[in-house]
């Protein structure tokens, strides 16, 4: 996105998607009053609207976004959301290929598989907004190719960390390991993000239990 401001034109009423609503008027009007909202340049906006979304998405689920409250809520105009991301799918789409980057980032780190599931677990509870958003397809456009693109490095880090376990450890069927370690990490993030694990998990670090119970899945059969 080009950060050259446009030339001004006389008579011309129209303002870019990129432009704020806060004039310098009322930004000096914010300072006296001592707010700290301020209006967002072009190189950031973007970001201030996907971080508005995740902020409410966090609070009211992704059901209740509207592109017109994120432009109030980022101090843009009504303009700037649809600019970027032409509707409210799009940036839903966009808020999802942003999660699975990032869980395929944590992911790839893991030093073995039950540390893959520990990230995946750390991911949720860190993310949620994006986690909401990730696995519900309905809400994404289909084909979208950011998405795709992420959705694979995503699948294709859990599935080096499934395949570094010798055979004895996960079973013959290396698939089907990793099918049984996305549903134990995925179960239990969303359930534990569902506040559904409250009191079994009770005061222990979450990241403990999960790690207790992957060893209860994946471990070498006895002599």
């Amino acid at each position: 996105m080009s950060t050259a401001k446009p030339a001004k034109t006389a008579g011309t009423a129209e303002t870019t998607a990129e432009t704020t609503v806060e004039s310098p008027a009322t930004t000096e009007s914010a300072k006296a009053s001592g707010s700290s909202r301020r209006p967002y340049h072009h190189g950031d906006l973007r970001r201030a609207i996907l971080t508005a979304a995740l902020d409410a998405i966090a609070v009211d689920g992704p059901s209740a976004l509207s592109l017109r409250d994120l432009a109030r809520r980022a101090g843009v105009s009504h303009a700037a959301p649809a600019h970027h991301f032409k509707d409210r799918t799009g940036l839903l789409t966009a808020i999802a290929a942003e999660g699975f980057g990032l869980l395929a980032g944590a992911i790839g780190e893991a030093a073995d598989l039950k540390d893959a599931g520990v990230r995946y677990v750390r991911f949720a509870r860190e993310h949620p907004a994006h986690f909401q958003v990730m696995f519900a397809p309905e809400l994404l456009r289909d084909g979208d190719l950011e998405l795709a693109t992420a959705r694979a490095l995503a699948a294709d880090a859990l599935s080096h960390a499934v395949s570094a376990v010798p055979p004895e450890g996960r079973g013959p069927d290396a698939r089907l390991a990793g099918v049984a370690a996305w549903s134990l990490a995925h179960g239990f993030a969303t359930l534990l993000l569902g506040h559904n694990l409250d009191g079994a998990v009770s005061e222990r670090d979450p990241e403990e239990v999960f790690r207790a119970l992957a060893s209860m899945l994946f471990q070498a059969p006895a002599e």
